[in-house]
C-alpha cells in the first residue's frame, strides 16, 4: 500500500468511536485462547484445525447458516473431547463472552458485514480471502482495523511460508537482472463447467434467508450454493480474486510494487458456453506499471499451466526466470547468463505458521508482527477486484488513487458492491 492510502484511511477515522478488545486484556501465553468458527464447511474447517494445533487454543462455538453441516462439525468435535455452542446466526455468537478470536470463513459476500461487527464487538479476527466482494468493502474493513486494538490476519498463508520468504529475498538480489515481466496464475484442471440445474426448494436445515444476506433474492440452486458460489458475481469474483489473490500479491511484492497505471483483461466463458457460472473460465489480464507488467491468466479445466505448474509466479528478468509456487522455486537461466537455482522444496505447514503468527500477536498486543495485515489483504484484494472490472468493463481501465476512484464513471460503478434485502455496507 502507498503512503497516501494509509493517510487518508487514518483521516476517516477522526470523528468515530474507538472500538477496544477487552478480552485480549489479561491474555497471557499461558492463558486459554477461545476460538469461534464462521463458515464451519471447506477452508474454515482448514482453518480451525490448524488454529487447534497451537499451544493453549480452543474452539468453544461454530457458526454455519447450514445445520446439517453445522451438525457435522460438531460431531467431530466432540469425537475429540472438544465441546462447542453452536449458532444459526453469527450475531449471537459475537454477543458470546467465551470467545475471544473469531474465523470467518463465509462466502465472500458476507465477509465485510461480520468482519465489522466482529471487530466492534471486540473480537480478534482472522478473515478468509479476499477480504471483500468489493473495493469499497476493503476500504471499509482496512478502517474498522484502524480503530479498534483487535489483531487481524487475512487468510494469505503463504506469507507464513519461508520458501515465498526466500524466493522473495533472491528476487530483491539484483541477482535476475530487471524483472519486466512477471506472469501470476491459477490451471484448475479438476474443476469441470458447471452443468444448469433447476432451482429446487430450500434443503431442510439450511437458512437461505441468511445465507443471502446482502446478496440479490434468488431462488434456492444448488450450483450457487457451499462451493460453487464462487464462480457467481453477486457472492465472489471468480479464480481472479479466488486465487489471483494469493499469486499476484507475490507478484507485488516481488517488484515493490503499489497500484497500477492501467488493466486491461479479456476472456470468457470459453470451456462451457453452457454453463451456470457467471465468471470466466479464461481470463487474462495485463497489469501495467512503470518500467514492467503483471500479467495474470486463470483457465479452468486446464491443469498444465506455465512452467509445467498449475498455480504460480514467474519473475522473468533479463538474466533468468524465478518459479515460485507452494511447493518450491527454481532459478532458469537466459543463455547461461546466471547460475541455475534447482528446485527449493517447501520445507514448512504455511497454514499452521500462519496460526502461529496470528496467536502470537494476540498474546503480544503487537499488530506490527502479523504477516498477513488486513492493509495488505485490502490492496491484493482491490487489484484483484480491478482485473474484474476490466474484464465486465471490457476496456482499458486507469486508477486515480489520490480519489480512489477510476477514471471512467461505468468502472465507477463497479466500486461498491451492491447490497439487498435490508442491509447497507457497514458504517465506522
Amino acid at each position: 500500500m502507498n503512503r497516501k492510502h494509509f493517510l487518508k484511511a487514518g483521516a476517516l477515522l477522526a470523528a468515530t468511536t474507538f472500538y477496544t478488545s477487552s478480552n485480549a486484556i489479561g491474555l497471557t501465553q499461558s492463558s486459554k485462547l477461545r476460538v469461534g468458527l464462521i463458515g464451519v464447511n471447506g477452508m474454515g474447517w482448514a482453518n480451525l484445525n490448524a488454529l487447534l494445533k497451537v499451544e493453549n487454543v480452543i474452539c468453544t462455538a461454530l457458526c454455519d447458516v447450514d445445520a446439517n453441516v453445522l451438525g457435522r462439525r460438531k460431531s467431530e468435535l466432540e469425537k475429540r473431547n472438544i465441546q462447542v455452542k453452536t449458532y444459526e446466526d453469527y450475531k449471537q455468537l459475537l454477543k458470546d463472552d467465551v470467545v475471544d478470536a473469531v474465523i470467518i470463513a463465509t462466502p465472500d459476500h458476507w465477509h465485510c458485514l461480520i468482519y465489522v461487527d466482529a471487530i466492534k464487538a471486540g473480537k480478534h479476527v482472522y478473515v478468509e480471502k479476499p477480504i471483500g466482494n468489493s473495493i469499497k468493502e476493503c476500504e471499509v474493513m482496512v478502517a474498522a482495523a484502524a480503530k479498534s486494538n483487535c489483531i487481524v490476519q487475512v487468510g494469505q498463508w503463504q506469507r507464513s511460508q519461508q520458501h515465498f520468504r526466500d524466493a522473495i529475498k533472491f528476487v530483491h538480489s539484483g541477482k535476475l537482472g530487471k524483472v519486466r515481466l512477471v506472469k501470476a496464475w491459477s490451471y484448475v484442471g479438476w474443476k469441470d463447467p458447471i452443468i444448469k440445474k433447476p432451482d429446487t426448494p430450500v434443503p431442510a436445515g439450511v437458512n437461505y434467508d441468511l445465507w443471502l444476506g446482502p446478496a440479490q433474492k434468488r431462488n434456492f440452486n444448488e450450483n450457487r450454493f457451499h462451493f460453487e458460489f464462487r464462480w457467481f458475481w453477486d457472492y465472489a469474483g471468480g479464480l481472479m480474486t479466488d486465487w489471483g489473490v494469493h499469486m499476484i500479491d507475490f507478484g507485488l511484492i516481488g517488484m515493490k510494487a503499489s497500484v497500477p497505471k492501467s488493466i486491461v483483461a479479456t476472456g470468457g466463458v470459453y470451456a462451457d458456453p453452457n454453463t451456470a457460472a457467471e465468471t470466466p473460465d479464461t481470463l487474462t489480464a495485463l497489469y501495467e506499471f512503470d518500467g514492467f507488467n503483471i500479467q495474470w491468466e486463470h483457465a479452468l479445466g486446464i491443469e498444465s499451466g506455465p512452467y509445467g505448474r498449475d498455480h504460480g509466479v514467474a519473475f522473468i528478468g533479463n538474466n533468468g526466470t524465478l518459479v515460485l509456487n507452494r511447493q518450491g522455486w527454481e532459478v532458469i537461466p537466459d543463455k547461461n547468463k546466471m547460475e541455475a537455482v534447482p528446485l527449493q522444496p517447501s520445507v514448512d505447514n504455511g497454514l499452521e505458521l500462519h496460526m502461529v503468527n496470528f496467536v502470537e500477536a494476540i498474546r503480544k498486543k503487537d499488530k506490527s508482527i502479523i504477516n498477513a495485515p488486513i492493509e495488505a489483504g485490502s490492496h491484493i484484494a482491490t487489484i484483484s477486484q480491478m482485473g474484474n472490472i476490466a474484464y465486465r468493463t471490457g476496456k482499458k481501465i486507469y486508477w486515480n488513487d489520490e480519489n480512489k476512484k477510476f477514471t471512467d464513471d461505468e468502472c465507477n460503478t463497479y466500486l461498491a458492491a451492491k447490497y439487498h434485502n435490508g442491509y447497507k455496507i457497514p458504517a465506522v
